[in-house]
């Protein structure tokens, strides 16, 4: 093989290589390693503890978050549950989240009214600048309970 015909090669399989996706994990982990070193161990008991049924497991076994229905409530069943100690209670803290509203999708930005984000945020962490226009504060705990109720999914959560 000459030299160019490596080089091709190495390029062509890095392209065609898969970015890993950045998962939403729940709020009880230090080591995200820890996911893919236990996780595979165990019979994804967070998963079947979890009361609003947030945590779904990925095809190599490790457990996210989706908020299509629900949100979390910080409960800690998920990290009382795990065996593997890649959940623990000494490691709660927020979900490594960034929530934003999307202003072109809002319908509050749109001069309609609408409070289905601020209706079930029990943080109150969604203000309103003279009954329109959303915002969230700092108050914000990434929960996701905001995310399903937005009838027109203008409420964006991006993994940190």
């Amino acid at each position: 093989m000459q030299r160019r015909e490596l080089f091709s090669s190495l390029a062509s399989s890095l392209n065609g290589a898969k970015k890993r996706e950045k998962l939403l994990r729940p709020p009880y982990f230090s080591d995200e390693s820890l996911f893919h070193n236990e996780c595979n161990k165990c019979d994804a008991k967070c998963a079947t503890v979890c009361e609003e049924d947030i945590i779904k497991i990925s095809d190599d076994k490790t457990p996210y978050l989706i908020f299509s229905s629900s949100g979390c409530t910080y409960c800690d069943k998920c990290a009382l549950s795990c065996e593997f100690g890649v959940l623990t209670l000494e490691n709660k803290k927020l979900i490594g989240a960034k929530v934003t509203i999307n202003k072109t999708k809002c319908l509050s930005w749109s001069h309609t009214m609408c409070f289905s984000c601020k209706d079930p945020c029990l943080d109150k962490a969604i203000d309103f600048q003279a009954m329109f226009m959303p915002l969230i504060n700092n108050k914000c705990t990434s929960c996701g309970f905001c995310i399903s109720r937005c009838p027109t999914d203008a409420i964006e959560i991006k993994v940190l």
